[in-house]
C-alpha cells in the first residue's frame, strides 16, 4: 500500500484527548480525528462538508512514532467576563454564550480554562486509506499538504508548524510500521533534518491493532484503547481504536542527538 508521511514539530503542539469540564488534555500521538481534520482542512473542506471529512476518517489508518518526545506543558487561561466589553460578547467556539445560568456575580465571573500541549516534540506519522479508492487518494492527500488550501496548525490554532508536514509518499509499504521504518531511506535528505534533535533511544510507536487477542501476551499488555473517532455531524467524540505503544528503531539515531 502506499503510505504518506507527515512530521509534526512546533514549539507547542497539541493532540488532544476526552475533555472534562474546562480541562483540555493533550496526548503524545496525533489522534486519528486530527489527521482526518488536518487532511480535510489542506484539501478545503469545512464544517458544511461534514461528510467528506467523515468518509476520510473512516477509510483513514495512521500510526506514529515519537522522533523527540518532549514535555507536557500546561496553560492557565483565565479572563474576567465582568468586564463591560464582555458582559454579552463571551463566546466560545461551540457557538454559544459562555455566562452560567445563575445570579449575576456567578453568571458574569471568571472563566477559567486548563489547557495542556505537548511542548518540543517531533513526531513522524504514517497515514494510509482503505480502500485506497475512491478520491481522495494518497496522493492527493500528499499534493493538498503541499499546498493547502488554507493554512494548517497542529491541534490548536496557535500551534503553527516550524516545518513543512508533508515528508512524503512511501510505494509498496507492507504497513504503516513498515512505512515509518523505511523513511531514513525513503527520504535521505528530509531524514538528516528529522534526525538531528531526535531522542537517542529507540522512538516510542503508537500502531493500531485489528485484533489485540491475536498478539503475543507481552505485546497484549502493550495495548491501550484510545478514544480519538469523531461524529463529524454532531462534532461529538465518542469511538475508540486500539492501539500497541512500543519502542521500534527507525534509522540510527544522529551522531549528538539530545
Amino acid at each position: 500500500m502506499n503510505v504518506l508521511l507527515m512530521h509534526f514539530e512546533a514549539p507547542l503542539m497539541s493532540f488532544g484527548g476526552p475533555q472534562i469540564d474546562r480541562v483540555g488534555p493533550t496526548g503524545r500521538f496525533p489522534a486519528l480525528s486530527q489527521a482526518a481534520g488536518l487532511l480535510a482542512n489542506a484539501l478545503g473542506y469545512d464544517h458544511r462538508d461534514w461528510s467528506l471529512t467523515q468518509a476520510l476518517q473512516d477509510r483513514l489508518r495512521i500510526a506514529s512514532a515519537a522522533l523527540r518526545a518532549g514535555r507536557e506543558l500546561p496553560d492557565y487561561q483565565t479572563v474576567d467576563l465582568g468586564q463591560a466589553h464582555l458582559r454579552n460578547s463571551g463566546w466560545t467556539t461551540r457557538g454559544r454564550p459562555e455566562h452560567r445560568d445563575s445570579d449575576p456575580p456567578v453568571r458574569y465571573g471568571t472563566h477559567i480554562r486548563l489547557r495542556r500541549y505537548r511542548a518540543d516534540a517531533s513526531i513522524l506519522t504514517a497515514a494510509a486509506l482503505e480502500p485506497a479508492a475512491p478520491a481522495p487518494t494518497v496522493a492527493a492527500l500528499a499534493a493538498a499538504l503541499e499546498k493547502p488550501a488554507r493554512p494548517l496548525y497542529i491541534g490548536r490554532k496557535p500551534c503553527l508548524p516550524a516545518a513543512p508536514i508533508l515528508v512524503g509518499v512511501v510505494e509498496a509499504a507492507e504497513s504503516l510500521a513498515d512505512a515509518l521504518a523505511r523513511a531514513p531511506a525513503a527520504f535521505p535528505e528530509r531524514w538528516a533534518e528529522l534526525a538531528k534533535w531526535r531522542d537517542k533511544s529507540d522512538p516510542e510507536t503508537e500502531l493500531p491493532v485489528a485484533d489485540e487477542r491475536a498478539l503475543p501476551r507481552g505485546e497484549r499488555l502493550r495495548t491501550e484503547r484510545t478514544v480519538d473517532w469523531r461524529d463529524w455531524r454532531n462534532r461529538l467524540h465518542g469511538g475508540e481504536r486500539v492501539v500497541l505503544r512500543k519502542p521500534m528503531p527507525i534509522g540510527p539515531a544522529a551522531e549528538g542527538a539530545a
